[in-house]
């Protein structure tokens, strides 16, 4: 059979780039209505389930009394996880029981599932249940975990993780201070309204498990499920449908609908479908941390910064979930994008009994930015000098120290990107002329990218493969999923400009733990910049050794870039193998009557290395600032008794297209050398620096500083009218 080099590189025209837009290859069946969901998904002889959950925040349970159950009809328990299975969600730990059966720790905990072919019996049914509870003193904030008056939740403190760092001296530091300045900052949960609500259909099937399931990480749910059922992971399957968006909440909280849905179905021997309905999802379901941060900062005599001292506190809910690693992220970001000599660093994640939180685009950093970000405009402010002008002092470049005792390894081009996004606003005459009710704000933010520290290497190792196909086309072999970011797309353009091939010849399927290696999950800004290399540098290997007409296989595996070093124990070094930075300006008006914030502009300007669609980026980057003005002004959860307040959409409200003015969105180029043609993460910074701009725009609106969000119209007046005297 006749050999060459590989096919024949595609002739690339004058200004063509992997940058330039294609159409999205899932466009068109997602938007014809083609594209299955899982609730589209039908199964013959399928049960639908429905959860019996907890009424009590926190109490003993007595007794379960069910109801008379009809023929076809059952309540699947702890009692039904088979001989060797474990009655735990293991995600990073199994604290979380799939069926409570001895205590609850929060409102809508599950406590057994009923199962059935008709959802609006089992409705019925679930009501009828009768728990008796020992109730206890509930934990709902992180004052009350502190003071634990109930006695505690968690170990004998209430914390799940209690972490340090230091960098440089920062006793010495305050020991030299001439002034220190100290404030806290709060931030609220914050709901993930993706357009499909949460899913999964289990079918045990000849000693198998197939799982279908909205998902992020479709290795996540095998694990969780063969721990659940104990069994090999050989012993379960897990398909990805197409996935109707997840901003972190398909990441692991899918464990938990997935392992008492696969308990029912082995039990049962049947198919059992799991979806929630848009108010169960709202209120039971994860949430971005809420926070509570205080900074101390040691000034000189001249107003210049000497060290911080900052404490961050973020509320984790009933279980561990991800929290710790949220927390930690949150920590290496607590100096922003900010060069501070001498630091000291206090994280904690409180045990609460509210819904565990896990999750959420950011994930811990946007908590850590509002409140570096508020301290730094305050500080300016007190100072004399411009906020601009007094952050710009302070930037971290090339070769700087981070809070981990890590290096900025990569150009650091912020000043680059701040003549430009000030040339864009015009923002120094708009901030000169701006008059009451009106204001316009600036932010500065990085956000690393991929997992802490040595967790690509040590704990995800990915690999993909690619599959040449005799007819000529290449199979995309990798776990990511396309949740909406256009990971369908962006892959493909990958291997097909390395390969020379037309972009239709690539194919990429829906994830299949049966088909495909695990290449990690989807999510930590990870996707593109550490699986798309993988798939780059596959594509190098195909492209070496191409046979036309033959069915070949090329397999890549992560490899650590040498120069980065990690302490786990320690938490030192070098947290992040790179970052993407970005500022954003936002500008504003706030009614003199109802004090309600009108967005009037937004521009954006980002170091995301080289993106591989600008059209793909740039929507990722309107959508993220989108979400992020919804967290800064608009979207709060309130809780009563340890249930939110706001349970539908009619209450719990989210930004529509009307809401907020066009936004500009420039891009810098910086490649990185270990991203596919130079590409970093994405999808988390575009979300990262949104609030903190708009809260600065809102200070200077009013007259007065901001600590806490979200700025809604009610907290605006009183802040106004505070300052008013």
């Amino acid at each position: 059979m006749a050999r060459r080099k590989g096919p024949e590189p595609r002739t690339e025209q004058p200004g063509e780039r992997i940058s330039d837009p294609v159409p999205r290859v899932d466009a068109v069946a997602k938007a014809s209505g083609s594209a299955l969901y899982l609730d589209d998904i039908r199964v013959e002889g399928v049960l639908h389930a429905r959860i019996v959950r907890s009424t009590r925040p926190r109490a003993k349970i007595l007794s379960v009394r069910y109801p008379e159950t009809p023929a076809g009809y059952a309540f699947i328990d702890a009692r039904h996880i088979p001989p060797g299975g474990a009655n735990g969600i293991l995600m990073i730990r199994d604290d979380w029981p799939i069926f409570a059966d001895r205590e609850v720790r929060f409102r809508g905990q599950t406590i057994a599932l009923v199962v059935g072919p008709d959802r609006g019996m089992l409705a019925s049914l679930a009501q009828q249940t009768v728990v008796e509870y020992e109730d206890q003193v509930p934990v709902f904030t992180i004052e009350d975990s502190l003071v634990c008056s109930g006695g505690p939740i968690h170990d004998t403190d209430n914390l799940f993780a209690d972490y340090h760092l230091r960098k440089g001296d920062p006793e010495a530091a305050f020991r030299a201070a001439a002034q220190v300045v100290e404030e806290e900052f709060r931030t609220g949960w914050q709901e993930h309204i993706y357009m499909e609500p949460q899913g999964c259909l289990a079918s045990w099937k000849d000693g198998r498990l197939t799982l279908q399931a909205s998902t992020q990480c479709p290795y996540y749910l095998r694990k969780a499920v063969a721990h659940a059922l104990g069994c090999g992971k050989e012993n379960v399957r897990v398909i990805a449908a197409h996935t109707g968006g997840g901003f972190g909440g398909k990441e692991h909280y899918p464990d938990v609908l997935a392992t008492a849905a696969a308990v029912a179905s082995h039990a049962l021997g049947r198919p059992v479908k799991l979806v929630l309905d848009r108010q169960e999802d709202i209120q039971t379901t994860a949430k971005r941390h809420p926070s509570w941060i205080r900074i101390r900062t040691a000034l000189n005599a001249a107003g210049g910064i000497l060290g911080m001292d900052i404490d961050t506190r973020l509320a984790a809910g009933a279980f561990e979930t991800c929290s710790c690693i949220v927390l930690q992220r949150s920590i290496f970001t607590s100096t922003g994008a900010y060069d501070i000599p001498n630091v000291r660093v206090r994280g904690r994640a409180f045990a609460t009994n509210v819904v565990p939180s896990d999750a959420f685009r950011g994930f811990g950093a946007p908590q850590a930015l509002f409140a570096i970000e508020m301290h730094m405009d305050h500080l300016a402010r007190r100072a004399g000098v411009a906020p601009v002008d007094f952050k710009r002092r302070h930037f971290l470049s090339k070769g700087s120290l981070t809070v981990t005792n890590g290096r900025i390894y990569d150009e650091v081009l912020l000043d680059a990107m701040l003549e430009r996004i000030l040339a864009a606003s015009d923002f120094r005459a708009r901030a000169a002329s701006a008059r009451p009710g009106h204001g316009i704000g600036i932010s500065f933010f990085n956000h690393g990218c991929a997992f802490t520290g040595s967790g690509e290497r040590d704990l995800i190792k990915g690999r993909v493969g690619l599959r040449a196909l005799a007819d000529g086309h290449v199979r995309i072999l990798s776990a990511g999923v396309d949740i909406g970011q256009g990971l369908s797309t962006a892959f493909r353009k990958v291997v097909a400009r390395v390969l020379g091939i037309p972009l239709s010849r690539v194919l990429f399927d829906q994830a299949d733990t049966d088909l495909v290696p695990d290449s990690g999950p989807t999510c930590a800004s990870r996707s593109i910049m550490i699986v798309g290399y993988l798939l780059q540098e596959a594509a190098k290997k195909l492209k070496g050794c191409w046979t036309e007409g033959a069915e070949q296989e090329v397999w890549q595996e992560y490899s650590h870039p040498p120069h980065l070093v990690w302490d786990a124990e320690r938490l030192a070094g070098d947290a992040y193998p790179t970052y993407g930075w970005g500022i954003n300006v936002v500008e504003v008006a706030v009614d003199p009557l109802s004090f309600e914030p009108e967005v009037r502009n937004v521009w954006t300007i980002y170091d995301v290395g080289y993106p591989i669609d600008r059209l793909i980026l740039e929507g990722q980057a309107h959508g993220g600032m989108s979400q992020a003005l919804g967290y800064a002004c608009l979207e709060k959860l309130e809780l009563r008794d340890g249930v939110f307040l706001q349970g539908t959409m009619a209450d719990y409200c989210i930004p529509t297209s009307l809401d907020f003015p066009p936004i500009r969105t420039e891009l810098i180029e910086n490649p990185y050398p270990f991203g596919p043609f130079g590409a970093k993460g994405a999808g988390e910074i575009v979300f990262d620096g949104g609030a903190p701009a708009f809260a600065a725009a809102i200070q200077q609106a009013i007259g007065a500083e901001t600590s806490a969000l979200p700025l809604t119209p009610e907290r605006i007046r009183a802040l106004a009218r505070e300052a008013a005297g």
